[in-house]
């Protein structure tokens, strides 16, 4: 498929995406408070149930212990399993399973399971109390500072695949987490934990939710489920940190940055060509970052009829918007790696200490490469990914437009807005195709 094509067609679709709503949609439609269709009353018992939820996070904690196993004692090279657990299983399919299911991670995280455990049998606090009042000036500021850590290992740091390397962050993160679940009880997790605000915030497009006044899980339309997305300090930050180091991703993987890194990387005063390269690559990722934020935070607020406080909270109220853009990039870019690599791990896994074991029957051979050997298929998803991604998004945006712009400039206080989304389109199938 040529890119002139992907981009033209991308275009007329946000065109026409836009025009449709502005016309058609004159009152906002979407509201999280829709009572969806509930569920059997089972399937609610079965998801609350304790035993239920324990048997999830022992089995997560067991999954981890091999993990572990595999790290440690397993091949110090490219067969060791760590890596694409750690960058393909967890990140990747952490976003595919908290899009259908929802926030899992808060019942599966290892770090909840075992401060969980070391409250069983002690008298005093619960697990969820902690010994200070988490501020609510901080936000989620703490797993922006974790989310940013993940991107920069994978994305900038000179060694990406160094099992030292992610062994060294995994332990920080435990730490980080348990020094501050002890001061802050599990507050501390749902705002810095980095993987839990990760699948929290894709969560939002779930199709499964809870009903808000009786408790039990319905089915109902994604779009009423993404406004619940929290307005707290660091929201902005959180989904230009997805978006921008996605897109960074694609972008440090074509030549012309490659190039320009091998040219310059020696040409950094005080440390070697490795190290000048990783100085390099930070700040391309923090740029790519700051541009996502900046130029989104700029388009929200670009609207007349709002009072300087009003203005001040737009981008956060719009921020939601952006969800189904990064569900759609995190697809768009990573799927191969999830079916394909993600089987490759798991067949590493059947052997964690390269001893020819076949745990399960599962052999390399059983792998199937299904997604390259068919290029259209997969450029097809690729590309579906990112402009639907990106219609949702002008649909979801548009929507919220109508509840917090005022009357007689919901309209154009969206034009700004409209061309940043076809500008995001446009550089993501641009990145897309030139990687």
């Amino acid at each position: 498929m040529p890119l002139s094509y992907a981009l033209i067609g991308a275009a007329w679709a946000l065109a026409a995406t836009f025009a449709i709503v502005a016309v058609a949609w004159r009152t906002p439609r979407f509201d999280p408070a829709k009572p969806g269709r509930e569920l059997p009353e089972w399937v609610s018992a079965v998801v609350d149930s304790p035993a239920v939820r324990w048997i999830a996070a022992i089995a997560a904690a067991m999954f981890t212990v091999w993990v572990a196993i595999a790290a440690i004692w397993g091949p110090q090279g490219s067969d060791n399993a760590l890596p694409g657990v750690f960058y393909v299983l967890l990140w990747v399919g952490l976003v595919a399973i908290s899009v259908v299911l929802g926030p899992i991670w808060r019942v599966i995280s290892p770090v909840r399971t075992v401060w969980r455990l070391l409250h069983i049998g002690r008298r005093g606090a619960a697990p969820e109390e902690g010994r200070m009042q988490y501020r609510p000036g901080w936000g989620y500021w703490p797993g922006v500072i974790g989310l940013f850590a993940f991107v920069w290992l994978e994305l900038a740091s000179s060694d990406p695949g160094s099992l030292t390397a992610i062994k060294i962050w995994i332990l920080l993160y435990a730490v980080t987490m348990l020094a501050g679940a002890a001061l802050f009880g599990t507050t501390w997790f749902a705002r810095a934990d980095p993987f839990e605000v990760y699948s929290v915030t894709v969560s939002r497009l779930a199709p499964f939710r809870r009903n808000r006044t009786t408790g039990r899980i319905v089915l109902g339309n994604p779009l009423d489920h993404l406004p619940t997305m929290p307005v707290r300090p660091g929201t902005v930050a959180v989904m230009a940190v997805l978006l921008g180091s996605t897109a960074f991703d694609s972008f440090s993987q074509s030549s012309v940055f490659s190039n320009f890194v091998t040219r310059n990387a020696a040409g950094i005063p005080l440390v070697g060509p490795s190290a000048g390269g990783t100085v390099l690559r930070s700040l391309g990722l923090l740029l790519f970052v700051l541009a996502v934020g900046v130029t989104f935070s700029a388009a929200a607020r670009a609207t007349a009829g709002v009072s300087r406080e009003q203005r001040r909270q737009l981008p956060a109220l719009l921020a939601h918007s952006l969800i189904p853009i990064v569900v759609g990039y995190i697809f768009a870019h990573y799927l191969s790696y999830l079916v394909e690599r993600g089987q490759e791990t798991i067949v590493r896994l059947a052997d964690p200490l390269d001893r020819g074991w076949h745990l399960l029957g599962l052999d390399a051979a059983d792998v199937q490469y299904v997604l390259s050997l068919n290029p259209t298929l997969l450029w097809t998803i690729k590309v579906a990914s990112v402009v639907i991604g990106h219609m949702l998004a002008v649909i979801a945006a548009h929507d919220k437009a109508l509840r917090v712009l005022p009357v007689g400039h919901q309209l154009t206080g969206q034009l700004a807005m409209m061309l940043t989304m076809v500008g995001y389109t446009f550089a993501g199938l641009y990145l897309l195709f030139g990687a």
